[in-house]
């Protein structure tokens, strides 16, 4: 067991604020300058807190028959979606903690959802369907069936809408909905994270491998060695590094000149059980990862993807979510137990 608990935080990670939901906390996000963090739970409920005190704002209950799969906080930080097993996305405003639209998106879960970098789209994944809607929820396009149910979806910064499922992953015009790529793999994959230059795509895989591709040319490349699924990836913003999970150590990639074919990746080892969570601080090579054992870490790292923990705490129960605030000053936990646990970062 961890010699660590929320009440005792340690290194950067500095006691903010704890709260509670009716059940699984399962995605959340902060607003514009992380006035407000908003939180949704597997029961359907979705909450709002004040950024700085922890109090509570506003909540509904049952906004998602089913609960909720999925939430995108807009890149203006002034509106929301939330995604939900009753097959209908939710836009809400932040401020007055009301849905102004309900997208019904078709007749199964709804279990991705993602704004645009610049927020004029929206897409949502349904079974084996993704569509993709203006800033107002209007349907601008949806994608043929896909071979089997979507895995996960993510934006380039060039407009272009990447979705994963088994067998491949696939590029497709914001705008019209057009094929832009095919990159094919033979397996099922079962995350995705995109470089911010939209030209490196990396995917967990059902065979305990990570997959990545570059757009430009095409080539592919396999790391292999993981004791499970890797379904938590992400890269930094500079698209120097690559962490990801698939066991109970973190393992980071690094891009950096020639690589990461023929390099040695960093081993992060804290964790006692599988790593649940990833994310990258904004504009810094700062990691915070969780996993089921309720450990949240903080790692500093350098461009070769070597580095060690600066912060760690324990929640009460499996980490969902983590979520940095804007400015990096701030990281939420996101829990199995419904927690909900701010810290301050030195």
């Amino acid at each position: 067991m961890h010699d660590l608990n929320v009440d005792r935080p340690m290194g950067v990670l500095r006691r903010g604020w704890s709260a509670g939901v009716d059940d699984y906390a399962i995605a959340g996000g902060w607003t514009r300058r992380g006035r407000a963090l908003i939180v949704a739970d597997a029961a359907g409920g979705v909450h709002a807190f004040d950024g700085k005190s922890g109090r509570s704002t506003w909540t509904r209950n049952g906004a998602h028959d089913g609960g909720v799969l999925a939430m995108a906080i807009h890149p203006l930080g002034t509106a929301f979606v939330t995604a939900g097993q009753d097959g209908r996305v939710l836009l809400w405003d932040v401020a007055e903690g009301q849905a102004s639209q309900a997208i019904d998106v078709g007749t199964g879960w709804v279990d991705n959802v993602a704004w645009s970098p610049d927020g004029q789209w929206l897409a949502a994944s349904c079974s084996r369907r993704v569509c993709a809607y203006d800033a107002h929820g209007g349907e601008a396009w949806h994608s043929d069936d896909h071979p089997s149910t979507v895995s996960a979806i993510a934006w380039s910064s060039t407009g272009e809408l990447a979705t994963a499922c088994y067998g491949r992953v696939t590029f497709f015009d914001a705008s019209t909905g057009a094929l832009r790529q095919k990159l094919a793999w033979k397996g099922s994959l079962v995350s995705m994270a995109l470089s911010p230059d939209g030209d490196v795509v990396a995917c967990g895989s059902q065979d305990n491998t990570v997959h990545f591709w570059r757009r430009s040319t095409e080539e592919d490349s396999m790391m292999s060695g993981y004791p499970g699924k890797p379904s938590a990836l992400a890269f930094d913003d500079a698209g120097i590094l690559l962490a990801t999970g698939g066991g109970d150590s973190v393992t980071v990639w690094s891009f950096q000149g020639g690589g990461p074919e023929g390099t040695r990746p960093g081993v992060l080892e804290l964790h006692v059980e599988p790593v649940t969570t990833l994310a990258f601080a904004r504009g810094a090579l700062r990691l915070a990862s969780g996993g089921r054992d309720g450990a949240v870490i903080v790692w500093s790292l350098r461009p070769n993807g070597e580095g060690g923990p600066v912060g760690a705490a324990v929640v009460a129960g499996v980490v969902a979510e983590l979520v940095w605030r804007p400015d990096g000053r701030a990281l939420a936990a996101l829990d199995a137990q419904g927690g909900v646990t701010v810290w301050r970062v030195g």
